[in-house]
C-alpha cells in the first residue's frame, strides 16, 4: 500500500508553484500526480518521496493537506493490460474511485495508482490474481 499526498489548493494563479515549490526546497520527490479542479478549489493527489515529511512541511506553510491509502500496480506497457487490470477488479467486484499514472523508474512499466474503498481486501485479490503491487 502506498501514502499518497491529497493537497486542497486554491484555484488561483501560483498555488502549483508554490506546492512544487515547498517539495523542492525539502527534497522531496514527485512520483506521480494528477489534478483535478473547480471552480474555486483543486485536489492534488501525489505519490512522493517521502509522505509524511511532505504533509508536515505542506502543513506548516497552511496548506490544507492528508495522507491517503492507494494501490499501485506495476503493469507492463502493452496493449489492453490496463483494460485487464480493472475486469479483474470489475470480477472481484471492486469499485476505482480514481486512477492515474506514475512509472517505476528502475524498470520504467507503468504503475496504476488507484483508490478504492477497502485497500487491503483489493491488494490481496489482486496479488491472488498475479498482479504486482508496489
Amino acid at each position: 500500500m502506498l501514502k499518497q499526498v491529497s493537497i486542497y489548493a486554491e484555484n488561483k494563479k501560483g498555488k502549483m508553484l508554490e506546492i512544487t515549490g515547498i517539495l523542492a526546497e525539502e527534497g522531496i520527490n514527485i512520483l506521480g500526480s494528477v489534478t483535478n479542479d473547480s471552480a474555486e478549489y483543486g485536489i492534488v493527489r501525489m505519490i512522493v518521496s517521502d509522505p509524511v515529511k511532505a504533509l508536515d512541511k505542506l502543513k506548516e506553510k497552511g496548506i490544507i493537506c492528508k495522507l491517503t491509502d492507494v494501490i499501485g500496480v506495476e503493469i507492463t506497457d502493452e496493449v489492453g493490460n490496463l483494460h485487464r487490470l480493472l475486469e479483474a477488479l470489475q470480477n472481484a467486484n471492486i469499485n476505482v474511485n480514481y486512477l492515474y499514472l506514475s512509472f517505476n523508474r528502475e524498470s520504467g512499466c507503468p504503475i496504476m495508482i488507484m483508490h478504492t474503498d477497502d485497500a487491503k481486501e483489493v491488494e490481496n485479490s489482486l496479488r491472488s490474481k498475479g498482479f504486482s503491487l508496489c
